[in-house]
């Protein structure tokens, strides 16, 4: 179970369970992975959806990684998800949501 209340969503890569949460850290490295001047606008284009392939696997990579796992960005592209290119788009959206705002009861993804 996941708990939104720390940002904290699931995603399944090759058949395993894994928690994603954007620490500072994360965000960090988030914010130099895309080039970003500031997280606004990446929250923005997601917002907007003009979110590019790039954004939603730097994001994973950065939750991944805040949640822990150990993996690399050439291991997370070869990954199978868990629903595929909607989920992975899904999951990146409500990761960078959970980051920044105060879940709703019906948030337990």
């Amino acid at each position: 179970m996941v708990n939104p209340y720390a940002g904290e969503v699931a995603l399944v890569l090759d058949g395993q369970r894994h928690v994603l949460k954007l620490t500072l850290g994360a965000l960090a490295e988030l914010e130099t992975a895309l080039e970003a001047d500031t997280l606004i606008g990446l929250i923005e284009r997601f917002e907007g959806g003009a979110f590019s392939t790039r954004d939603v696997l730097a994001l994973l990579l950065a939750g991944l990684r805040g949640g822990g796992w150990q993996g690399s960005a050439a291991s997370l592209a070869q990954a199978e998800i868990g629903g595929g290119p909607v989920e992975a788009a899904r999951v990146a959206g409500a990761l960078i949501t959970r980051a920044f705002s105060i879940p709703r009861s019906d948030d337990a993804v």
